[in-house]
Protein backbone atom coordinates (compact mmCIF):
# COMPACT_ATOMS: atom_id res chain seq x y z
CA UNK A 1 0.00 0.00 0.00
CA UNK A 2 1.28 3.38 -1.11
CA UNK A 3 -0.89 5.76 0.71
CA UNK A 4 1.15 7.61 2.42
CA UNK A 5 4.31 7.10 -0.06
CA UNK A 6 6.63 9.95 0.38
CA UNK A 7 5.53 10.99 3.38
CA UNK A 8 8.07 11.87 6.34
CA UNK A 9 6.14 11.78 9.67
CA UNK A 10 7.50 12.06 13.39
CA UNK A 11 5.49 10.65 16.00
CA UNK A 12 6.87 12.01 19.19
CA UNK A 13 5.56 10.94 23.16
CA UNK A 14 4.29 7.78 22.55
CA UNK A 15 6.00 4.50 21.61
CA UNK A 16 3.10 2.15 22.69
CA UNK A 17 -0.81 2.18 22.50
CA UNK A 18 -2.36 4.84 20.11
CA UNK A 19 1.55 6.26 18.90
CA UNK A 20 2.33 2.95 18.06
CA UNK A 21 -0.68 2.33 16.05
CA UNK A 22 -0.16 5.65 14.43
CA UNK A 23 3.63 4.68 13.77
CA UNK A 24 1.81 1.42 12.17
CA UNK A 25 -0.42 2.78 9.79
CA UNK A 26 2.21 5.17 8.21
CA UNK A 27 4.51 2.44 7.53
CA UNK A 28 2.24 0.51 6.10
CA UNK A 29 1.05 3.01 3.71
CA UNK A 30 4.82 3.53 2.72
CA UNK A 31 5.67 6.67 5.11
CA UNK A 32 9.18 7.24 6.79
CA UNK A 33 8.37 7.71 10.64
CA UNK A 34 10.73 8.63 13.22
CA UNK A 35 8.84 7.14 17.00
CA UNK A 36 10.08 7.84 20.15
CA UNK A 37 9.53 5.67 22.85
CA UNK A 38 10.71 6.26 26.24
CA UNK A 39 11.95 3.22 27.70
CA UNK A 40 14.55 0.75 25.88
CA UNK A 41 12.38 -1.78 26.33
CA UNK A 42 9.67 0.27 24.68
CA UNK A 43 12.29 1.00 22.24
CA UNK A 44 13.05 -2.85 21.20
CA UNK A 45 9.14 -3.45 21.42
CA UNK A 46 8.38 -0.89 18.67
CA UNK A 47 11.12 -1.72 16.27
CA UNK A 48 10.49 -5.39 16.40
CA UNK A 49 6.81 -4.57 15.11
CA UNK A 50 7.78 -1.45 12.68
CA UNK A 51 10.76 -3.04 10.86
CA UNK A 52 13.16 -1.17 8.69
CA UNK A 53 11.05 1.46 7.51
CA UNK A 54 10.99 3.08 11.03
CA UNK A 55 13.74 4.41 13.42
CA UNK A 56 12.68 4.18 16.95
CA UNK A 57 14.64 7.03 19.10
CA UNK A 58 14.77 7.84 22.57
CA UNK A 59 12.50 11.28 23.02
CA UNK A 60 15.69 13.50 23.79
CA UNK A 61 16.93 12.63 20.21
CA UNK A 62 13.68 13.19 18.32
CA UNK A 63 15.29 16.73 17.21
CA UNK A 64 18.63 15.96 16.02
CA UNK A 65 17.39 13.07 14.61
CA UNK A 66 15.24 15.24 12.07
CA UNK A 67 17.76 17.48 11.65
CA UNK A 68 20.14 15.02 10.12
CA UNK A 69 17.46 13.65 7.80
CA UNK A 70 16.21 16.54 6.36
CA UNK A 71 12.55 17.97 6.58
CA UNK A 72 9.11 16.25 8.01
CA UNK A 73 5.82 17.00 6.53
CA UNK A 74 3.50 15.17 9.71
CA UNK A 75 3.56 15.41 13.07
CA UNK A 76 1.69 13.62 15.92
CA UNK A 77 2.71 14.43 19.43
CA UNK A 78 1.22 14.10 22.68
CA UNK A 79 0.70 17.94 23.67
CA UNK A 80 1.84 21.78 21.93
CA UNK A 81 5.41 21.75 24.17
CA UNK A 82 6.27 18.01 23.22
CA UNK A 83 5.15 19.20 18.98
CA UNK A 84 6.54 22.91 19.35
CA UNK A 85 10.83 21.67 18.77
CA UNK A 86 9.86 19.84 15.83
CA UNK A 87 7.97 22.88 14.03
CA UNK A 88 10.95 24.55 12.69
CA UNK A 89 11.60 21.34 10.13
CA UNK A 90 8.10 20.81 9.34
CA UNK A 91 7.44 21.31 5.55
CA UNK A 92 5.03 24.57 4.98
CA UNK A 93 1.90 22.89 4.37
CA UNK A 94 2.48 19.99 6.50
CA UNK A 95 -0.03 18.82 9.52
CA UNK A 96 0.37 18.79 12.96
CA UNK A 97 -1.99 16.52 15.04
CA UNK A 98 -2.36 16.47 19.07
CA UNK A 99 -3.46 12.81 20.18
CA UNK A 100 -3.76 13.13 24.24
CA UNK A 101 -6.79 13.07 26.32
CA UNK A 102 -8.54 16.74 25.92
CA UNK A 103 -6.17 18.59 24.65
CA UNK A 104 -7.90 22.25 25.34
CA UNK A 105 -9.49 23.65 22.78
CA UNK A 106 -7.27 26.96 23.30
CA UNK A 107 -4.61 25.57 22.38
CA UNK A 108 -5.00 24.18 19.64
CA UNK A 109 -6.89 26.69 18.14
CA UNK A 110 -3.97 29.40 19.44
CA UNK A 111 -1.09 27.08 17.36
CA UNK A 112 -3.57 26.52 14.35
CA UNK A 113 -3.13 30.44 14.08
CA UNK A 114 0.14 30.33 14.18
CA UNK A 115 0.91 27.98 12.06
CA UNK A 116 -1.97 28.88 9.41
CA UNK A 117 0.27 31.34 7.58
CA UNK A 118 2.25 28.21 6.37
CA UNK A 119 -0.23 26.67 5.26
CA UNK A 120 0.09 24.01 8.34
CA UNK A 121 -3.07 22.37 9.63
CA UNK A 122 -3.28 22.09 13.65
CA UNK A 123 -5.66 19.40 14.60
CA UNK A 124 -6.56 16.97 17.47
CA UNK A 125 -8.03 13.69 18.65
CA UNK A 126 -9.63 13.97 21.84
CA UNK A 127 -9.98 9.88 23.01
CA UNK A 128 -12.17 8.35 25.58
CA UNK A 129 -12.30 4.96 26.43
CA UNK A 130 -9.69 3.23 24.74
CA UNK A 131 -8.60 -0.07 25.60
CA UNK A 132 -5.07 -0.23 27.74
CA UNK A 133 -2.92 -3.21 27.82
CA UNK A 134 -3.28 -2.59 31.95
CA UNK A 135 -6.26 -1.78 33.68
CA UNK A 136 -10.39 -1.18 33.40
CA UNK A 137 -12.52 0.76 32.40
CA UNK A 138 -15.17 1.51 34.83
CA UNK A 139 -17.47 3.01 32.61
CA UNK A 140 -18.52 2.49 29.13
CA UNK A 141 -19.41 4.37 26.43
CA UNK A 142 -22.90 4.69 25.12
CA UNK A 143 -21.48 2.55 22.26
CA UNK A 144 -21.02 -0.03 24.82
CA UNK A 145 -17.46 -0.86 24.35
CA UNK A 146 -14.33 0.42 24.78
CA UNK A 147 -12.61 1.31 21.87
CA UNK A 148 -8.96 0.85 20.01
CA UNK A 149 -5.40 2.71 20.17
CA UNK A 150 -6.13 1.30 16.01
CA UNK A 151 -9.68 3.23 15.90
CA UNK A 152 -8.04 6.36 17.46
CA UNK A 153 -5.04 6.35 15.14
CA UNK A 154 -7.21 6.20 12.01
CA UNK A 155 -8.44 9.20 13.13
CA UNK A 156 -5.57 10.90 13.72
CA UNK A 157 -4.49 9.98 10.43
CA UNK A 158 -7.75 11.28 9.03
CA UNK A 159 -6.93 14.81 10.18
CA UNK A 160 -3.14 14.84 8.96
CA UNK A 161 -4.14 14.05 5.54
CA UNK A 162 -7.36 13.41 4.37
CA UNK A 163 -9.23 16.53 6.40
CA UNK A 164 -7.52 19.29 3.86
CA UNK A 165 -9.96 22.05 4.95
CA UNK A 166 -9.48 21.43 8.73
CA UNK A 167 -7.24 23.48 11.22
CA UNK A 168 -7.89 24.18 14.58
CA UNK A 169 -10.89 21.05 15.86
CA UNK A 170 -10.71 18.58 17.93
CA UNK A 171 -12.22 14.98 16.98
CA UNK A 172 -14.01 12.86 19.76
CA UNK A 173 -12.59 9.62 19.57
CA UNK A 174 -14.96 8.01 22.52
CA UNK A 175 -17.88 6.10 21.56
CA UNK A 176 -20.25 9.01 22.25
CA UNK A 177 -18.82 9.29 25.74
CA UNK A 178 -19.19 13.01 25.51
CA UNK A 179 -22.28 13.67 24.04
CA UNK A 180 -25.22 14.15 26.58
CA UNK A 181 -27.19 11.48 27.69
CA UNK A 182 -30.29 10.64 27.86
CA UNK A 183 -32.34 10.72 30.86
CA UNK A 184 -35.46 10.01 32.91
CA UNK A 185 -38.04 12.91 34.31
CA UNK A 186 -39.04 13.26 37.70
CA UNK A 187 -42.23 11.42 38.72
CA UNK A 188 -44.79 13.54 40.48
CA UNK A 189 -44.97 12.42 43.91
CA UNK A 190 -48.72 11.17 44.51
CA UNK A 191 -51.18 13.33 46.26
CA UNK A 192 -51.50 12.46 49.93
CA UNK A 193 -55.49 11.62 49.43
CA UNK A 194 -56.33 10.47 45.50
CA UNK A 195 -59.24 10.71 45.93
CA UNK A 196 -59.77 14.05 46.84
CA UNK A 197 -59.45 17.29 44.82
CA UNK A 198 -56.13 19.44 46.24
CA UNK A 199 -56.99 22.09 48.35
CA UNK A 200 -54.86 25.85 48.51
CA UNK A 201 -54.91 25.00 52.49
CA UNK A 202 -52.84 21.92 51.36
CA UNK A 203 -49.46 21.42 53.23
CA UNK A 204 -46.64 21.57 50.03
CA UNK A 205 -45.70 17.93 49.43
CA UNK A 206 -41.42 17.90 49.74
CA UNK A 207 -39.59 15.01 48.54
Amino acid sequence: MTRYAGRRAVVVGQGTGIGLAIAKRLVEGGAKVLLTAGTARDREHASAELGSAARVVAPDAAVSAVENGGGIDLVFADAVPTARPLLPHLEDGGAVVLTAAAPAPACVRALAAELVSRGIRVNAVDPGCIEAPAGSAALLPPMGRLGSAEEVARAALFLATDATFTTGARLPVDGGLGHPQPHTTARPLPAKNPGRTPSPDDPEITA
